[in-house]
């Protein structure tokens, strides 16, 4: 099979860029430090040039990120400061606000004035550039137009579809992370009612890796670090993390650790910006004076998907150093608290050097040099992120992080331990409070006997598993709970045919996007509330909680008057649909829309770690959900943390192919692009484009914007192409290449995931780029 596509939008291959095609590309090389006078450039442009919002941007500022009294960040995870900075938020978390808050909206007249198959020729910029969804649509077959239906009867029309399948698992209910810890709750409550685990999520597409490895090791499926333990970690490793652009508040956190002394390694194919200097926007005498700050002690980069080889030769490296040093590895701690340290120490050992050199990329000299700061450190937190999850070997990667740690004992203590990245604002809330095909016995038990439903007890579908399933018509009915399903996606050609294979889509949305472009043969667009609107219910106005990448959990209240008065909260939207597929529930829907306290009540009931939960959620900062693994106690089989012995993937690339791995601008947010400019990287004007190092476009024939075609090559022979990219010289290794999601997800077939998580392996596609003819 071969799919083809250019850089503009064809509708059955993949998305466009937003370029302007008057604009000229550039590229300059960045060298200025992270953040600091160009961030408050770019959100004084984009707040008041190009939203418009110069009264209520900067309210909302003052709000965001505020304990008890303000609205959280609908963009990163990162957690809140425990110092109370008034003005711990970023550049992209302010562009995420604003583009939420516009005053432009998207009513009946405007779906009466566009096809759907006109709006399918739109830019993602521009759907979303178009405003605020301001009430429900419904798609009509006939005239190809959206047309306005009545909340009721949408309602009727979904519980219709939920209702006459002929078995609930032909339902597949999607979320993305930014839905709070209460609508979850209902969400995945309907679901189970109905008779399904058909719950896929983002996570999926993004951490199932994390969630895997460390469940696996330590019998946690989260991080055991807090923003404590990382003011006061010896040494920091950062690894496949873009801080300045997907999680920008750890620029103060890697500032900070530069101050105090703390050694900061990033380990990245790209030395990003975040990874250099920066200067901190809320402190004001830096600013003032340009005055910058370390963020990096030592850059290595790796050749993608050599991170594996890089953590095993530091623990190598450290194994070594016991033979003469006894402190070097922790050896009471091991007995103590772990089992299979004699197996994985002689995979180590049977490592050679050479082997670590040739598939990390890396010298053993450059290994040995972050091993070193790595025994030198009383204690170390190693965090992650998409840049090691989004391989084949992503879940042994992550062990091998986790054996890395154990071997000096860096668990179970201050500024210690594992630390994934999560990027989006609430995507771990969505997994603790219930969103999760392979749901634990325990929570179902909890369920069944506290809400009075009978859960289903087989396992769900996945994202990927939803996607084949919808091809093959085995799922009919498609509900995605925020987000942009359609552009999130792998192997957009195969994913859009699937979601036009069902009988209903139902897309729950603040913004039009691509999604309700490529629908089902019947199509429902439910408009809803943002994180920053006010959310007046019978009993008042109300809080939804949120947990952030820490597991701490807080409250987050809405301040703006909403962008239409049609407009319904998250979880009365899923009340109403609930209501009409379960006529017969006992579940008391509106009870628990009426006041939210009601459902954190039921949610306490339930939920390991939210006993007392509307007290808690209370007090100063929120509450943090215990974490046993930080206490040295691990639920695994063995009630030990467990070595492991994975053997070291193969890295090797065939003759003429290329390691491509995808990743974001930094003015995009997700599949939400604002503008074809790439700050940090020095691109302007630009998004269908590849980054490749010189010596492989020299053997190519190429230069700076040449027009190349890149073709990836799927496991089962099958290859898909992108035609007419530009190229650009840079900094990473020979044999890699890098380029923009979501255009480029096109490339990664649907049967290209990870077998250990599931996850498409966006980070690792093989692939061949030749000049354009």
């Amino acid at each position: 099979m071969a799919v083809e596509t250019t850089n503009a939008f064809d509708p059955d291959s993949g998305p466009s860029a937003a370029r302007d095609a008057a604009a000229e590309p550039e590229f300059t090389p960045y060298h200025h430090p992270a953040a600091g006078w160009g961030a408050a450039k770019s959100v004084t442009e984009f707040m008041i040039g190009k939203e418009r919002e110069p009264i209520l941007g900067p309210r909302a500022i003052m709000k965001m990120n505020h304990e008890n009294s303000g609205f959280d960040c609908p963009g990163c995870a990162w957690p809140d400061s425990i110092k109370g900075i008034h003005l711990d938020i970023c550049e992209n978390g302010i562009k995420h606000v604003t583009w939420e808050m516009t005053h432009k909206r998207v009513g009946p007249e405007f779906f009466a004035a566009h096809s759907v198959r006109e709006l399918t020729t739109w830019s993602e910029f521009d759907l979303e550039n178009q405003g605020r969804l301001t009430e429900p649509m419904v798609y009509d077959p006939e005239t190809d137009h959206y047309v306005p239906i009545s909340w009721a009867d949408a309602f009727e029309l979904a519980g219709k579809a939920l209702r006459e399948l002929a078995d609930p698992n032909q339902a597949s209910f999607y979320t993305s992370g930014r839905l709070g810890n209460e609508a979850t709750f209902l969400y995945q409550l309907m679901a189970r009612e109905l008779g399904t685990n058909n719950l896929p999520d983002c996570s999926n597409m993004c951490h199932e890796a994390s969630g895997r490895a460390l469940q696996a090791a330590l019998g946690t499926g989260k991080g055991t670090c807090d923003l404590e333990d990382w003011e006061t970690a010896d040494a920091l490793f950062i690894m496949g993390v873009n801080a300045a652009s997907n999680a920008p508040r750890m620029l103060t956190a890697l500032a900070e650790a530069d101050r105090r002394g703390a050694a900061i390694v990033h380990i990245n194919p790209l030395v990003e910006a975040g990874a250099t200097r920066t200067i901190i926007p809320h402190e004001f005498l830096q600013m003032a004076t340009f005055h910058a700050t370390n963020t990096s002690t030592m850059n290595l980069q790796p050749r993608i998907g050599g991170d594996f080889a890089v953590i095993r030769g530091i623990a190598k490296a450290v194994l070594e150093e016991a033979r003469t040093d006894p402190k070097a590895v922790d050896t009471e701690f091991i007995d103590r608290y772990t089992t299979g340290f004699d197996a994985y120490r002689a995979v180590v050992e049977a490592t050679s050097w050479s082997e670590l050199e040739r598939q990390s990329a890396l010298t053993e000299a450059e290994i040995r040099r972050a091993a070193r700061i790595y025994c030198d450190a009383d204690r170390s937190i190693i965090s992650w992120c998409l840049g090691v999850t989004q391989h084949e070997h992503g879940v042994d990667t992550i062990r091998e992080i986790v054996n890395l740690l154990l071997l000096r004992g860096n668990l179970g203590r201050e500024g210690a331990g594992p630390s994934p990245v999560r990027g989006h604002s609430n995507v771990q809330g969505n997994r603790t409070c219930g969103i999760d095909h392979r749901p634990k016995p325990e929570f179902l038990d909890r369920l069944a006997q506290v809400c009075g439903i009978d859960p289903p007890r087989e396992p769900g579908l996945d994202t990927v598993a939803t996607i084949e399933a919808m091809r093959a018509g085995r799922v009919k009915v498609f509900v995605g709970m925020g987000g942009n399903f359609a552009l999130a996606a792998p192997d957009s050609a195969y994913t859009y045919e699937a979601l036009r294979n069902c009988d209903m889509t139902i897309q729950v949305s603040t913004k039009l996007n691509r999604s309700h472009l490529v629908h089902g043969r019947a199509a429902l667009i439910l408009p809803c509330l943002g994180r920053t609107e006010r959310d007046e219910q019978r009993g008042g106005l109300q809080e939804t909680s949120v947990e952030d990448a820490m597991a701490m959990v807080h409250l987050s209240r809405g301040m703006k008057k909403p962008a239409s008065g049609h407009l319904r909260s998250e979880p009365a939207i899923i009340a109403g649909i609930a209501k009409a597929a379960l006529p017969d529930s006992d579940t008391p829907w509106d009870h628990y829309v009426d006041d939210y306290d009601r459902i954190r009540d039921t949610m306490a009931k339930v939920i390991d770690g939210f006993e007392d939960f509307n007290r808690r959620v209370r007090l100063p900062l929120g509450f943090r959900i215990k974490q046993p693994a930080r206490e040295l106690v691990f639920l695994t089989s063995s009630g030990k943390a467990e070595f492991s012995t994975a053997d070291l993937p193969d890295l090797t690339q065939e003759a003429g192919t290329l390691t491509l791995a995808t990743l974001r601008s930094h003015d995009q947010w997700n599949t939400t692009i604002y503008s074809d400019n790439d700050r940090y990287r020095g691109v302007k004007n630009l998004r269908t484009l590849v980054f490749m190092h010189e010596d492989d476009m020299r053997e190519r024939g190429l230069a700076l914007f040449d027009e190349v075609d890149i073709t990836s090559i799927a496991r089962d022979g099958s290859t898909r192409s992108l035609h007419r990219y530009q190229v650009i010289p840079y900094d990473i290794p020979r044999g890699c290449a890098a380029g923009y999601m979501p255009e480029m997800n096109v490339l990664c077939a649907i049967g290209d995931y990870s077998t250990q998580s599931d996850q498409p392996i966006m980070k690792n596609l093989k692939v061949r780029i030749e000049r354009s003819v």
